[in-house]
């Protein structure tokens, strides 16, 4: 090569190094006008009502496999178990603080015969699940196995009675067998099976969905119904008992405005039921895995109708119960996707992504907002069936995405609800819109503050600004949960891959607190 050969191609070298430079400057400079621009305000001098724990509440239905292979394995099985209860599996929950525990349905609970479900198992009755897939139903998990295993979690019973195919007297007999101290028939049955002490019971619901699977009922029938039921359900429970009216579905506020005008002051709580589907459309809901961005969004705009949804049937409630005496039940709420490919379509089995973390922080900061009337929040479900906490495989067991972020969010469990305003980009794409960041805040009977906050763009970072009014703190820690893609999960081959760690993204001065929060990511921080 000649010498202007040389000089020829260093020119060439400098002038591509230089361009090349300043590409990444561009880039730099992009990177940083993207990152979205959050402030909020955390007005802890008006603080709001008390956060129920049962918002974090659970629900268990023989259903698939949430009962059998999720949380009963039987005393004999080589799977470690106590008195039939997975260990593994019974470990887990109560590390997540379980509040309240419902069972035995949803729809199941409208076919549900007590009595199958006591005495020596051996001679226990098989029926036929004809609600869930048409499988066989052993009646193994019965009423003393609920309540050991609601006293193995430490948690609050729930128990949903048979309004559709049941009697006022079955309803009133499985109380007085659950609770009764005395020497009645009943209360001798109990301690011949096993149990000599009464249980607790906190809740009891009369019925599941009276206008769709638990009779398809005018809510002028089902209200007329609840106040003949109740009657005898209150005789036979005392004082100790709460009980719950089946209420409306989603956004039949008509369903609501009937049940408080008719049977209002024969309720101490009513019953709400909302899922979150991708699609919006029963018959193909959309994968729990195999989805875009446009899918990711659709999801989170229809997670927070939720929050219009409690409003409006709020506001009725208010009109006919201004004291707020009856609380809103929301006991069905999660995500609901098409069953996962060769699975049996009765059994409701998804996959959990990081997009259903995020589905439960977005609803938690929503409960609580409104904790003045949501008093109870169960989502379905615990184990193997919907938006799930766990997934078990035979011996094997892993926690989801959503059991992390129940974890995180116990910090609220009780706590006081300290309003936040928020000041941020909407995040767009396609045909739907959402805010960009989404938070809560409540304080404790320690006096620490804690901050939940969910960045909802998937590409995203957020640096936020959060001013601290009527508060300050010196010190702040947080965990933060987040992984590199929307459809980022746990399987039993890699359950790990989505799991909180802790967060340093954080730094409080005085009355502010600055926050990098990442794309797709939900953190809490402690503040003190």
């Amino acid at each position: 090569m000649t010498k202007s050969g040389w000089a020829l191609g260093a020119r060439r070298l400098a002038i591509g190094a230089a361009a090349m430079l300043g590409m990444m400057a561009v880039s730099a400079t992009a990177l940083a006008q993207s990152a979205i621009k959050a402030d909020i305000t955390v007005q802890a001098d008006k603080p709001g009502a008390t956060i129920n724990p049962e918002i974090y509440g659970q629900f268990a239905e023989h259903l698939g496999r949430s009962i059998y292979e999720g949380l009963w394995v039987g005393p004999d099985s080589p799977i470690p178990n106590t008195r039939g209860l997975r260990n593994d599996v019974v470990e887990a929950l109560r590390r997540m603080k379980v509040p309240v525990l419902r069972w035995p349905g949803g729809c199941f609970a409208d076919e549900y015969d007590w009595r199958d479900g006591i005495g020596p198992r051996d001679k226990r009755p098989v029926r036929v699940n004809t609600t869930w897939g048409g499988v066989g139903e052993n009646n193994a998990f019965g009423t003393h196995e609920f309540f050991d295993l609601v006293e193995m979690l430490g948690t609050k019973a729930y128990v949903s009675g048979n309004l559709g195919t049941g009697t006022p007297r079955e309803m009133a007999q499985w109380i007085e067998y659950m609770t009764a101290e005395g020497n009645s028939t009943l209360a001798q049955e109990r301690r011949k099976n096993g149990r000599d002490k009464p249980w607790k019971l906190d809740y009891f619901g009369i019925g599941n969905e009276t206008w769709g699977c638990g009779g398809n009922m005018k809510p002028e029938y089902s209200a007329d119904l609840h106040r003949r039921y109740v009657t005898f359900v209150r005789k036979a429970g005392g004082k100790e008992t709460m009980e719950f009216a089946s209420g409306a579905n989603d956004k039949d506020v008509n369903f609501t405005e009937v049940m408080m005008r008719d049977a209002g002051k024969f309720m101490d709580g009513l019953t709400l039921h909302y899922y979150t589907l991708p699609t919006g459309d029963w018959k193909k809901k959309g994968a729990a895995t195999q989805f875009d961005e446009g899918e990711w969004i659709s999801t989170l705009s229809r997670t927070l109708e939720m929050d219009h949804i409690i409003q409006a049937h709020a506001a009725v409630m208010d009109k006919y119960d201004p004291e707020k005496k009856v609380g809103l039940i929301v006991d069905e709420w999660g995500t609901w996707y098409d069953v996962e490919p060769g699975t049996n379509p009765g059994f409701l089995y998804q996959q959990n992504t990081l997009r259903d973390a995020v589905v439960g922080a977005v609803n938690f900061h929503i409960f609580q907002a409104h904790a003045d009337r949501v008093r109870m929040a169960n989502i379905a479900q615990m184990v193997n069936v919907l938006q799930s906490m766990i997934l078990t495989d035979k011996e094997r067991m892993l926690l989801t995405p959503t059991y992390h972020v129940f974890e995180m969010f116990n910090v609220h469990q009780g706590a006081t609800y300290i309003p936040v305003s928020i000041k941020a980009p909407e995040y767009a794409y396609g045909d739907f819109k959402v805010p960009s960041v989404h938070a809560g805040a409540s304080r404790d009977a320690a006096g620490k503050l804690h901050l939940t906050l969910a960045n909802l763009d998937p590409n995203r970072p957020a640096s936020v600004s959060a001013k601290l009014e009527g508060v300050s703190a010196r010190k702040v820690e947080g965990r933060i949960l987040t992984a590199p893609a929307m459809n980022s999960h746990n399987s039993f081959a890699k359950p790990d891959v989505v799991k909180p760690v802790a967060f340093n993204g954080a730094k409080v001065k005085g009355d502010t607190v600055t926050i990098d929060l990442p794309a797709k990511s939900v953190v809490v921080l402690e503040l003190r």
